[in-house]
């Protein structure tokens, strides 16, 4: 199979008036790709993570109001669409950026005027998330330097968590842009694919580096430390799906213990995401609300059947009581740097060098921004 690390295959891509998504509830044992139609189609992709990552669900979310709008466009249409999106994840900030992207471009326009733009801003969405991280690959490359010199032409260990690269985003992904851009560049890496129970999303990312062919080993959660402690990792790279203004960052549970773990061994945590993961209305970690889902993904594990065909596996009693957190907070003091497609910025740098703050529409931004925190809270 070719190495899809140079030009991955889209996550998402338009199809006239519909929009087709690569179904990751389906990975890896096999590539199925459904249309989107209908508002409720976009809606369910993200609810039942059809789609998941960040940057995805944010350009999912901003088709899905372009899918409202084929049928009808009048103001109580984009008011419907707007708040039904809204509530079907409430981590990942990048869903909120969009909609508030796609709102602040189709509320002034007239209803005839707004399916055109609905579409046309959604592709601009897609299209700059995917330079974007191409843009962090790059900065990510620059930040491993003094580690690939270290390593004096042995291979490069980084160690990942849940899976960020081309299928979460438009592009080449964020945690795993830096790893794909390290491999073109002809420096030897392998990576240690943190595996992230319930959900198993290291999975993907195994799946991804074994088509690039880039060196990995995919871990249980609980080894990372030991690995750390043995020598075997040179630096962490995560990616995130809310990042505070003070430089907190939410990604998949189980990313705050390799936060606490590379810094006992005096390792380098990086955190790669674009600006529209940044929430500057988010203080800190503290307000990032955190998504808890079904307990049935704890209780339940799918795989492959004897039959070859898609199944669940019960490990745990219905009634057993289980907490199912889908995301934790690794604090800023424990982050070395997070790569965006500006650069390597420490932490506390974040809210002085957002690019909204440069903005004639920072003041709009906000206001509309803070209306769409206050509903993902309460979602």
């Amino acid at each position: 199979m070719p190495s899809r690390s140079a030009a991955p295959c889209p996550t998402l891509r338009r199809d006239g008036q519909q929009v087709l998504i690569l179904d990751q509830t389906r990975l890896p044992h096999g590539e199925h790709y459904v249309a989107l139609s209908t508002l409720e189609d976009a809606a369910h992709a993200i609810r039942s993570m059809q789609v998941r990552g960040a940057p995805l669900i944010g350009a999912t979310a901003a088709y899905g109001i372009a899918l409202a709008l084929n049928s009808e466009s009048g103001n109580t249409r984009l008011a419907a669409a707007d708040l039904c999106l809204r509530a079907t994840r409430p981590t990942a900030v990048n869903l909120h950026w969009a909609l508030d992207r796609m709102q602040q471009v189709l509320a002034p326009l007239t209803p005839e005027a707004r399916p055109a733009a609905a579409w046309a801003e959604a592709d601009a969405i897609r299209t700059e998330d995917a330079a974007a991280n191409q843009a962090i690959g790059a900065h990510g490359l620059a930040a491993f330097a003094p580690l690939i010199a270290a390593r004096q032409g042995a291979p490069l260990q980084l160690m990942t968590h849940c899976n960020a690269g081309w299928l979460a985003t438009c592009g080449h992904g964020t945690a795993l842009a830096p790893i794909y851009a390290t491999h073109a560049a002809g420096v030897p890496v392998h990576v240690w694919v943190s595996e992230t129970r319930p959900r198993n999303q290291g999975l993907l990312t195994a799946w991804e580096l074994n088509q690039a062919g880039i060196p990995h080993t995919l871990i249980a959660d609980n080894a990372a430390g030991w690995l750390m402690a043995e020598g075997q990792v040179d630096a962490v790279i995560v990616g995130a799906d809310r990042i505070a203004a003070n430089g907190d960052a939410a990604n998949k549970v189980g990313t705050y213990l390799k936060g606490l773990a590379a810094q006992a061994h005096g390792l380098p945590f990086y955190v790669a995401a674009p600006w529209s993961t940044v929430d500057l209305t988010c203080p800190s970690g503290r307000q990032i609300p955190i998504e808890e889902r079904s307990g049935d993904e704890f209780r339940l594990i799918p795989g492959l059947d004897a039959n070859g065909q898609l199944s669940h596996c019960r490990i745990l009693p219905e009634a057993q009581q289980v907490c199912n957190p889908a995301f934790d907070v690794t604090p800023a003091g424990l982050i070395r740097a997070i790569i965006t497609e500006t650069g390597a910025h420490a932490p506390g740098q974040l809210a002085a060098l957002h690019p909204a703050r440069n903005s004639a529409h920072d003041s709009a931004h906000d206001s509309a921004h803070d209306s769409a925190h206050d509903s993902a809270r309460l979602s």
